[in-house]
């Protein structure tokens, strides 16, 4: 997949097949669009490629400073790497682009830059200044212009019944494994390990501190999660805690990873860690005991889970 960072920039000989989008979470729903466009671009000998925006329009238009996404712009690109695209277009949305008339942004964007020979777009896609132009618009446009558009009916995106809307709440609810399901791969959280107040070494657990540099990510609820990692190109496992350890007198918001049976320096590393499953909320304990005596269980029930899940993998080899 190439990626390009405007579509100004980009170029196609053989013409796409686009589909647009934030494609935030990349849940199931967003992958039968993408499998479509694949599709239809093979079987006509032109390219798959998907047209998406950053900022997400409500950042720049509203100054939305409370808009969580499930992934970042790094991720979402990581993910849809993943999915045999041939292109991926983050065109830059600015005051100027949200002015762009509808047919402006079709005949500009959508023809002139992406040579598009066919448009496939959900139902309810709307799109242009004031978003005030539909499918029927694009249609329309496509006739004069010269490319095939193909609706993604309502019942066909129903019958998936999945949004990010969905996932979000499951994960602002600390239901990562309903939100994983929805995802088809687990959430994850992108950032550099940073020196934080070593506590967790005095009392046996060290722990990695996550530092998130988008503000925008979406962080799911305070509590304790089994996680996973890939430190130097193997698979560790732990858990992860989120939240401002209320018991040692902690006030801001921490992501701290302790790893299993892993003992090397991360200091400065940029890590992807995913979360798997919620063990249990966050707590306020009336002593340092009974806090460890917390992580213990909560060690115990990691490692079994880990042990059921890679149980589970062999058999699904």
């Amino acid at each position: 997949m190439k990626t390009h960072n405007s579509a100004h920039t980009f170029t196609s000989q053989k013409g796409t097949v686009v589909t647009i989008g934030t494609f935030d979470g990349l849940h199931l729903g967003h992958r039968k669009i993408i499998n479509r466009i694949n599709e239809s671009a093979r079987a006509n000998g032109w390219e798959s490629c998907v047209l998406t925006f950053f900022p997400h329009p409500r950042m720049v238009l509203q100054k939305d400073t409370s808009l969580k996404l499930i992934n970042t712009i790094a991720e979402r690109e990581q993910l849809l790497e993943s999915l045999d695209l041939d292109h991926l277009v983050i065109h830059p949305f600015t005051l100027d682009f949200s002015r762009y008339h509808a047919e402006t942004f079709v005949e500009e964007i959508l023809v002139n830059s992406l040579n598009a020979k066919k448009v496939i777009i959900g139902y309810d896609h709307r799109f242009g200044r004031n978003r005030n132009a539909n499918i029927e618009d694009l249609k329309r446009f496509g006739k004069t212009l010269g490319f095939e558009v193909e609706e993604i009916s309502k019942q066909e995106l129903e019958d998936v019944a999945i949004s990010s809307t969905k996932v979000r709440k499951a994960l602002v609810s600390g239901n990562v494994a309903l939100a994983n399901s929805y995802l088809s791969a687990p959430f994850m959280l992108n950032g550099v390990v940073v020196k934080g107040k070593s506590l967790g070494r005095t009392i046996g657990y060290p722990t990695a501190n996550l530092e998130i540099a988008e503000d925008y990510k979406l962080i799911p609820a305070q509590g304790v999660y089994v996680a996973k990692a890939i430190i130097s190109g193997k698979p560790v496992f732990g858990m992860m805690n989120i939240g401002t350890n209320p018991t040692v007198g902690g006030e801001k918001q921490t992501i701290e990873t302790y790893f299993f049976d892993f003992d090397e320096d991360l200091y400065g590393q940029q890590l992807e860690i995913q979360l798997l499953e919620r063990i249990r909320e966050e707590k306020t304990f009336d002593t340092i005991d009974e806090l460890v005596a917390a992580m213990k269980t909560d060690e115990a029930f990691s490692r079994n889970y880990i042990v059921n899940l890679e149980k589970s993998n062999s058999q699904n080899a």
